[in-house]
């Protein structure tokens, strides 16, 4: 598994995500303090406090360069 930081700020840029990360048959959680979503559920990412960021946990060992690339635009440093 591995986990990043993402920043979701926007309306447009929380419904890009998850058309974005749908395409993958990977399992995506979203972790923000003790609440854990999944991060396909647009719903699930709107019960988020989304000012600040948030960890993305992907469950693949070697999640490739094409999920490098999507998630790119949402991850913060």
């Amino acid at each position: 598994m591995k986990t990043v930081k993402i920043q979701l700020n926007s309306i447009d840029k929380v419904k890009s995500f998850v058309n974005d990360i749908s395409r993958f048959d990977t399992d995506f959680d979203l972790i923000s303090g003790r609440y854990i979503i999944d991060a396909k559920s647009i719903m699930g990412i709107f019960s988020l406090d989304l000012s600040k960021p948030i960890d993305l946990a992907i469950h693949e060992e070697s999640p490739g360069e094409d999920l490098d690339r999507v998630l790119a635009p949402y991850i913060v440093e």
